[in-house]
């Protein structure tokens, strides 16, 4: 496979600020949460703890960024992910390449990408892997409790009843160990975390010599999944879990998507706002989303690069229908959306509604005007906590101020949207994303800090949706004392 930039790989705009790395000597005793790889699933992973105030440090074997110009793309859900872990969209348009086109050996051009003209529609964007893992890097500097180390290792580990006993190689001899409350592997496909907690992989193990978009020659062990995402205190996330070959770019998607799912349930584990049980549900919602992405993956494979030349010419050909096929080009579209279905079991209240929003699902995005005449992307107006949404109406006038207080305590907050043309009565829905597309006037839904939809219903009902959705956090977070009633939300309530 070949890919044609219309930019040069080089030094880009985030080449000389990366954060500065930790001191070997000043290495903490205690963290929150250990982190092990600083590639870009590893770097958000610190991102979106850090933004949530989690005391975390990565540790990363390799001193420098991997430099070959590794090419990759991400959709509008994985963009989400970037703009939630602190990614600004000039950072995006910064190192965004303008266009990519691939082709196979018999130069049968098989895709090709506009990139900067889907900003604005929020299709695909296509960045050099460096220049992303430079950008999220620059990043952390902005957060006291991010901590990087670079040139340091993962060497052993224990579980302990509270914590993780870490081992990290500095070097020379040198050892250092550390205290954390969790520990997560985003360390690659040779995962020494994977190793270390003895997650089988399931799927037949294999080993190529394959000419990747990289355009270095290295064997492949692709195509696995493990048995689970976590063990005890110890997570994995990313190529750490499992590897799909690269033919149909999602295998970063998914370790943005672990990245999202993850971080926040940490951070409310940590900052004592939900019972450890919530991260169970981790790999409850994970796993199962990645099974059929590695299928599709192995699918195109077989059509991108045959094993064998005698039945080049057909994969070629069904290649070429694949793309000018409607029929055809659909079923793949749905086989790629199996991985953004429903989950059936995990942090959200079983059951469906009359509306089109799905628990267990990402809610839309949509453009959002407030009073100051300043349009913001719903997620921004959202917020990094629990959020309890009145759809054309005021959600809060159904609280009693116990509950109120309760969605205040566990980092909630309320916010009305509201028709276009009707800004008095909240925020504007400017593209009728929300209303009256996904839901009628006088509805109610509880969204998580990743955007899942945990419970919706009439907002006349929004106190049972409050506290069924808090009671899924742990009992302890929603049980409101007479002096958190008398504060209620004062400080918590977003409003146009």
């Amino acid at each position: 496979m070949t890919v044609e930039t219309t930019v040069k790989n080089g030094a880009g705009p985030f080449a000389s600020h990366a954060p500065a790395d930790q001191r070997i000597d000043t290495l903490p005793p205690a963290v929150d949460v250990l982190l092990v790889g600083c590639g870009p699933v590893g770097a958000t992973i610190a991102n979106l703890l850090a933004r949530h105030g989690v005391n975390v440090l990565v540790v990363d074997k390799s001193t420098k960024v991997f430099e070959p110009p590794r090419v990759i793309e991400l959709d509008d859900d994985a963009l989400r992910v970037l703009l939630l872990a602190g990614i600004e969209e000039r950072d995006i348009e910064m190192i965004a390449i303008p266009s990519v086109h691939g082709s196979s050996r018999s130069r049968d051009q098989f895709a090709g990408i506009n990139s900067l003209d889907s900003l604005d529609r929020h299709s695909t964007l296509t960045f050099y892997q460096s220049e992303l893992e430079r950008c999220l890097r620059a990043r952390m500097r902005r957060f006291e409790c991010a901590h990087i180390a670079l040139g340091v290792g993962l060497s052993g580990f224990t579980q302990e009843r509270h914590h993780v006993l870490a081992r990290l190689d500095l070097g020379h001899r040198r050892t250092h160990v550390i205290r954390a409350r969790y520990l997560v592997g985003a360390d690659g496909a040779n995962s020494l975390v994977r190793q270390l907690i003895g997650k089988a992989v399931k799927g037949k193990p294999f080993a190529e010599e394959r000419l990747v978009v990289d355009a270095r020659h290295a064997p492949h062990s692709i195509g696995h999944t493990v048995n689970a995402f976590s063990n005890g205190r110890v997570f994995l996330a990313g190529d750490a879990a499992y590897l799909t070959p690269p033919f149909v770019g999602r295998g970063l998607l998914e370790g943005l998507r672990d990245a999202a799912n993850l971080c926040w349930k940490l951070a409310w584990v940590v900052q004592g706002r939900a019972d450890a049980r919530i991260l169970d549900t981790y790999d409850e919602e994970r796993r199962p989303h990645t099974n059929p992405v590695v299928k599709l993956a192995r699918f195109m494979e077989k059509l991108v690069m045959p094993r064998h030349g005698g039945i080049a010419p057909l994969a070629r050909g069904l290649t070429r229908l694949l793309r000018r096929v409607p029929r055809l080009r659909s079923q793949l579209a749905q086989w790629q959306s199996q991985s953004k279905a429903a989950s059936t079991r995990g942090l959200f209240v079983k059951g469906r509604s009359s509306t089109k929003l799905i628990r267990g699902t990402v809610i839309a995005q949509g453009r959002i005007r407030g009073s100051d005449d300043n349009t913001y992307l719903s997620d921004d107006v959202f917020g990094q906590g629990l959020v309890l949404i009145g759809f054309g109406t005021d959600a809060q006038a159904a609280l009693d101020s116990a509950t109120a207080a309760a969605l205040a305590r566990a980092g909630g907050s309320i916010v009305q949207i509201a028709r276009c043309g009707r800004r008095r009565d909240g925020w504007e829905d400017l593209d009728g994303v929300f209303l009256p597309h996904l839901v009628p006037v006088g509805w109610a839904a509880v969204v998580r800090p990743d955007k899942t939809v945990v419970h919706d219903g009439p907002a006349t009902d929004a106190q049972r949706l409050v506290r069924e959705s808090l009671s899924l956090l742990g009992q302890h977070c929603w049980l409101a004392s007479e002096h958190d009633a008398a504060w209620g939300l004062k400080t918590a309530i977003h409003t146009a």
